[in-house]
């Protein structure tokens, strides 16, 4: 479902207004999301006209070297996927592709990260509707969230589709393996039992349900029923409880 640098949707000290706590929106990255490295510097107030031209002729280059990886990853395939036919869709050469790509895998990453962006705002974006609303049980952030991600993964069908197919790098089943387990302990941080130790087992539970769901949703060929399977994955997801924990 995932490969990049790990998983977290946001992670970390304080929450700034209007962004969701790290404990809460750690529980919808499942797979999910991964954290990208952003240059620390700002942009320089003289850059001269020459250099910005190159920059952004660079950056349409860029941009088009994955629009046309997407295609064609998502038509053929990652392991059937040719260069070639990427440069070829994009107008590119084999030289500007490597310019700023390292090949067609870092391309297939880049692509998951840009697509992992997007459903991490959606997450957030959700989650914070419902705590601006006066939503603080975790369960319903949990769906609220997670439900924005399942509509992502059918906005981006094909996409999606892609990243959980098992047809990706080598080495992303281990790294799926290892954004799993680091969303489960996230995750921990929501689900408290009544002594203020953590719910495992249901994070166990919610972690494996929302697997599914992704898996079931992203591959489904049929759009209305990928959502009214959707609703009623997340409904019965709200019920779950762990009754030798939880608080009365």
């Amino acid at each position: 479902m995932g490969y990049g640098a790990h998983s977290g949707t946001c992670f970390g000290g304080h929450a700034e207004e209007g962004i969701v706590p790290p404990a809460q929106e750690g529980v919808i990255s499942l797979v999910m999301s991964s954290d990208i490295d952003l240059p620390s510097g700002g942009v320089t107030a003289q850059a001269d006209a020459p250099a910005r031209a190159t920059s952004d002729r660079g950056a349409a280059t860029r941009g088009a070297l994955l629009a046309a990886a997407r295609d064609v990853f998502c038509e053929a395939g990652f392991a059937q996927a040719a260069v070639t036919d990427i440069v070829a869709k994009a107008g590119a050469s084999v030289g500007s592709l490597y310019h700023h790509f390292n090949g067609k895998a870092d391309l297939y990453l880049t692509l998951f990260e840009e697509f992992q962006v997007r459903q991490q705002e959606r997450t957030r974006e959700a989650i914070n509707s419902v705590r601006d609303a006066g939503e603080t049980d975790p369960m319903r952030q949990f769906i609220a969230g997670a439900g924005a991600y399942l509509n992502g993964c059918l906005a981006e069908r094909d996409v999606a589709r892609l990243f959980i197919s098992g047809d990706g790098p080598p080495g992303f089943d281990r790294v799926m393996r290892q954004r799993l387990n680091k969303w489960a302990r996230r995750n921990a941080a929501l689900f408290h039992t009544a002594d203020g130790g953590v719910d495992e087992a249901l994070v166990v539970v919610l972690t494996g349900a929302m697997a599914g769901a992704v898996s079931e949703v992203s591959l489904s060929d049929d759009e209305e029923a990928s959502r009214r399977m959707a609703g009623d994955i997340m409904a019965i997801v709200g019920t779950i409880r762990n009754p030798g924990t939880e608080q009365t």
